[in-house]
C-alpha cells in the first residue's frame, strides 16, 4: 500500500512538473509591445508595433517617422519619388512586411521585397526585438540599431 501511495505522489508530483514546463520559450504573452530604430535614418525613424492576444500576434504596424512625427507612408511626394525609382513605396512594403509577420506568428521567415531591401534588414532587426519583447512580456519600448 505504502508503495502505491509513493508511485502515485511520484506520477503527481511529475504531472505537476510537467504542467509547469508546458509554456515554451518561443510563447507570446499578451499585450502591446514596440521595437524602434535607435537612430534616424535619411530623416525616417523605423518602428514596429504589436498587440498579441491569446498568445498570438493579433495586430502588427510596421512604418517609420521623422522628427516631428510625421509617418512616412503618409508622404505622397516620397511615395511617388520612391515609386519611379524602385517600383515600390512605402504604403506598399510596410504593409507587405506587417502582413507577413502576422501570418507567419514570427515563427516562418520574411521575404525581401524588390526596392526595400533595405527597408528589409531594418524590419529583420526590428522583428527579432520585438518578438523577444513579447516573449518575456516587456512592454518598455526596445531601441535597436539597425544600421
Amino acid at each position: 500500500m505504502k508503495r502505491i501511495r509513493s508511485m502515485i505522489l511520484v506520477l503527481l508530483l511529475a504531472g505537476t512538473l510537467t504542467a509547469c514546463g508546458d509554456k515554451s520559450e518561443t510563447a507570446l504573452l499578451d499585450g502591446y509591445y514596440t521595437a524602434q530604430a535607435a537612430e534616424y535614418s535619411h530623416g525616417w525613424k523605423e518602428y514596429i508595433t504589436i498587440m498579441v492576444k491569446g498568445g498570438s500576434i493579433v495586430s502588427v504596424e510596421y512604418n517609420a517617422e521623422n522628427a516631428s512625427g510625421f509617418i512616412k507612408s503618409w508622404d505622397n511626394a516620397y511615395m511617388q519619388s520612391m515609386f519611379h525609382v524602385t517600383g515600390t513605396y512605402p504604403n506598399q512594403y510596410t504593409r507587405y512586411y506587417a502582413g507577413q509577420l502576422l501570418e507567419g506568428q514570427g515563427e516562418s521567415g520574411i521575404d525581401a521585397l524588390t526596392g526595400a531591401t533595405s527597408s528589409y534588414g531594418s524590419f529583420q532587426k526590428l522583428s527579432e526585438a520585438v518578438l523577444e519583447q513579447a516573449k518575456k512580456g516587456d512592454s518598455n519600448i526596445v531601441f535597436v540599431d539597425t544600421e
